[in-house]
């Protein structure tokens, strides 16, 4: 095992249009520029890692030995000529050089990449455009046959010798050590790229979705001789939930979540229990203007997490038809719906079966 990995990681960011550069804005709560840093670490495939930035003061984190940081020059091609210079006195087999802003490559690439390298001087990893590519010569447009195109990513791996020679005569600045090779008229060996492996360059990229949680909680006591409802349908018991309207605590539960999530205070300040319209309302009804709110506010429901807590009926034997009638009533993919029937060993009034009691946790997006 002979090889480098080359990060870089010293761009100026213009694109992205932020104070902080790009390679240092946190991105699924990492400094970006960690993402590919620790896959390479991960991998165990590199002798070395070299770093290349712009401002050293921006890494915060403590760095293993084997990670060296140097910094870049002014443009993308100086700072992989000034890591190839600095690891050419290890005499490397193979390196890699890869840029900071795609963080989403997998490992299994940089594998194949090395395995690829045992027969090519040169291996780089494209994919096939998903839109349709036109190009201009003077006033008159034309189609690239997408078939034919490649959009070309990083890691780009190879034999060191080879691209340092290159790399040191090179008149022009290049966008990628590819360009190289091509503009040469050396072979360049494509794989397979990796369609997540795609490459920050404006916020937008980065523009995670925001997620609201509520939780929801609800409990009411057994009486007999009354009809017993949860998520919506009725359940075969001898008992029911005393409640001004049917009692159902899971809908209930369901209701106070996503208000809190929304941030609309609770189920009582749109359905108090002394107005006598709710008098024994069926709770599907409570429950759909609370979702026409989630609609015209924008909102959309990520996944709910019910506990069910009851010693009697058992949930297992209720489980389905529960999440078919709160996936009916939420619209929403039962996939995304999980029930857990939970006990309390025989403790309190739930333990003594004369109660039942529900937890909801909501998690919304806008």
């Amino acid at each position: 095992m002979n090889n480098y990995f080359i990060i870089l990681a010293s761009g100026q960011s213009k694109r992205f249009n932020s104070k902080k550069l790009k390679q240092f804005i946190s991105y699924k709560n990492k400094a970006l520029f960690e993402h590919s840093l620790e896959k390479a670490l991960i991998s165990k495939l590199f002798k070395k890692i070299i770093l290349v930035v712009n401002d050293k003061k921006q890494i915060k984190i403590k760095l293993p030995k084997i990670v060296k940081v140097i910094k870049g020059g002014k443009e993308r091609s100086d700072s992989s000529l000034l890591a190839l210079k600095y690891i050419k006195k290890f005499k490397p087999t193979n390196v890699l050089i890869h840029d900071a802003a795609r963080p989403n490559f997998s490992i299994r690439l940089l594998h194949k990449l090395i395995v690829s390298l045992k027969r090519n001087k040169a291996s780089i990893p494209v994919i096939s455009s998903k839109d349709s590519i036109k190009y201009k010569v003077k006033n008159q447009l034309f189609n690239l046959n997408r078939n034919s195109s490649y959009l070309t990513q990083t890691p780009q791996a190879f034999k060191f010798n080879d691209l340092y020679k290159l790399s040191i005569n090179q008149k022009i600045k290049v966008q990628d050590e590819a360009t190289l090779f091509i503009e040469n008229n050396l072979k360049v060996k494509f794989i397979k790229g990796e369609n997540l492996n795609n490459k920050i360059t404006y916020k937008e990229d980065v523009s995670e979705t925001k997620k609201y949680y509520g939780i929801g909680f609800d409990i009411h006591r057994l009486v007999k001789n009354k009809k017993l409802y949860l998520g919506g349908i009725k359940i075969p018991f001898h008992s029911g939930l005393k409640g001004h309207s049917d009692g159902d605590v899971i809908i209930h539960s369901i209701i106070d979540g996503l208000l809190g999530a929304m941030r609309k205070k609770d189920i009582g300040t749109f359905f108090p229990d002394n107005k006598s319209k709710f008098k024994d309302i069926r709770s599907p009804k409570l429950l759909k203007p609370i979702i026409n709110i989630l609609k015209k506010n924008n909102f959309y429901i990520n996944n709910l997490d019910i506990n069910l807590i009851c010693e009697q009926p058992k949930m297992s034997k209720y489980r389905d038809k529960i999440l078919k009638s709160l996936s009916h009533l939420l619209n929403l993919d039962k996939k995304l719906i999980n029930l857990k029937g939970k006990t309390v060993e025989k403790l309190g009034l739930i333990g003594k079966e004369k109660a039942i009691a529900c937890e909801v946790i909501c998690s919304i997006s806008q």
